[in-house]
């Protein structure tokens, strides 16, 4: 056999985009498809009012916002796609790759990428973003019809953007064309993204409603989470937790709303204990500060500290009890009209008057919440509170006066989560306090006349959580 013969006895591998028997076939002979977008009531009302602010807060601005792109995981996987939160305020729509544009005269446009068709290379070519691939997908009528908004073809978007610009905001490196616009037009995306911030701090009714929904699923989670308290002791650790938070977040929404703490024993006095890795031991407590976002991407976040075996130690509970103490005085310090600081500076002031109380630390009070002093947040270096809602973190970007250096009002919703963090190799408290990391974190609506505590459902006290602890781990 000669070298020829062995070449033509290769097999042979075709593309199927080049064989025209596959392309006329395949173009032909499908169904209709459901490709409707479900989103639930009131969504489409409520983006409408938060553009109208928004045009209203820049009169006579054009305003482009891009809905991102979801970044990549490791070579051509990437991560799951979760929409930018400002685009999402302002449209409902989670499509990736989409653009609003908000006309000097408050007009909007949504672009979008169409639906490609059986007739259309990108149907069965195209694994990122072809129906073949990842089933049924929106086309411009679809989003339309669900978002009560005009929706063009993602090509016409230069078109629609050519000019001046005052404001543009884009996602580097992921939108070329308004990447492109980005270089050559006159731009102040943080002055936009302050303006959105702001105005997102007070939620309408439809918000809160989303936040109620995460806060109760998320409620269901934290139960959950206590009736596997013996598995992860058996052997399935801080993982089988985590696990099981998320197994409920992705059911009961779109999944977590920021990446799950789940730390047991010495690791609960590390703030963000994420790596979530560890042993359940019998003796711990788990410190869970875990939030389920729902499908339209508002998020809870929620923090409680109970006991693994369903009792604390004196220890334990002797920490709980002064965190619990201080998270009292901070709701009560969340009213209309007051300083924003005013709650968080409740909790510092409880905290320092208990370890002063303690010995922990031997210096006046006067001292220690004054300019100069702070040693008692050695053991609470984070903030006590923030705004929540479409971000964890929500209205970041405002202007201090705006947030910190701002007062409460009706519509804000927040989080108010004191703690004491004491690590085990810290030499400056007792040995029996080594170890010990205790938060409570409620959410809660300001309302005019009232404070509505959205995680009520969640006990505070040790006593309430030993009791919740019990019963979750007698339910299984």
């Amino acid at each position: 056999m000669t070298d020829d013969d062995r070449t033509d006895q290769t097999p042979k591998s075709y593309r199927p985009i080049d064989a025209k028997g596959f392309r006329e076939f395949i173009s032909r002979g499908w169904g209709p498809v459901d490709r409707s977008v479900s989103v639930p009531e009131g969504l489409a009302e409520a983006a409408a009012e938060h553009r109208r602010k928004l045009a209203a807060a820049l009169p006579g601005r054009r305003i482009a916002l891009a809905a991102g792109r979801a970044p990549v995981r490791s070579n051509d996987t990437d991560y799951q796609f979760r929409a930018d939160s400002d685009f999402v305020w302002l449209t409902g729509c989670q499509a990736e790759g989409s653009v609003l544009v908000i006309s000097a005269d408050g007009d909007a446009t949504l672009y979008l990428r169409e639906t490609a068709g059986p007739d259309e290379a990108d149907f069965f070519s195209n694994a990122r973003d072809g129906e073949l691939w990842i089933g049924p997908v929106p086309g411009l009528k679809d989003w339309s019809d669900a978002l009560q908004i005009a929706c063009r073809p993602i090509e016409e978007l230069p078109a629609a953007v050519r000019g001046a610009v005052p404001f543009m905001l884009s996602v580097p490196g992921v939108e070329p064309m308004l990447d492109a616009l980005v270089r050559t037009s006159p731009t102040d995306g943080n002055a936009l993204r302050q303006t959105l911030a702001e105005l997102r701090r007070i939620k309408d009714e439809w918000e809160l409603d989303q936040l109620r929904e995460a806060v109760a699923a998320s409620v269901l989670a934290f139960g959950d989470v206590a009736r596997e308290l013996p598995e992860a002791i058996r052997g399935g650790g801080e993982r089988w937790l985590q696990g099981t938070f998320d197994r409920r977040a992705r059911t009961a929404g779109n999944g977590v709303g920021y990446a799950s703490i789940v730390a047991a024993g010495n690791h609960a006095p590390v703030l963000h204990w994420v790596r979530n890795d560890g042993a359940v031991n019998e003796g711990d407590v788990i410190l869970l500060d875990a939030g389920v976002e729902t499908r339209t991407l508002y998020t809870a976040d929620v923090t409680r500290t109970f006991p693994a075996s369903g009792e604390y130690t004196a220890a334990q509970r002797q920490v709980h009890d002064l965190v619990h103490k201080a998270q009292l005085a901070s709701l009560e310090a969340v009213k209309v009209g007051a300083p924003y600081r005013a709650f968080q500076y409740e909790a510092l002031r409880v905290l320092a008057e208990g370890l002063r109380d303690w010995g922990v630390l031997d210096v006046s009070l006067d001292e220690l919440l004054g300019p100069d002093g702070q040693q008692h947040r050695r053991y609470i270096v984070c903030g006590t509170g923030h705004y929540i809602g479409l971000d964890v973190h929500d209205c970041d970007a405002s202007r201090p006066e705006a947030y910190f250096a701002g007062t409460i009002e009706a519509g804000m919703a927040l989080a108010v989560e004191p703690g004491l963090y004491f690590h085990p190799n810290d030499e400056t408290v007792p040995p029996e306090l080594r170890g010990i990391g205790i938060r409570i974190e409620d959410n809660v609506v300001v309302h005019q006349d009232r404070l509505e505590i959205l995680t009520e459902d969640l006990p505070i006290t040790t006593d309430g959580l030993e009791q919740w602890t019990r019963s979750h781990l007698n339910s299984r």
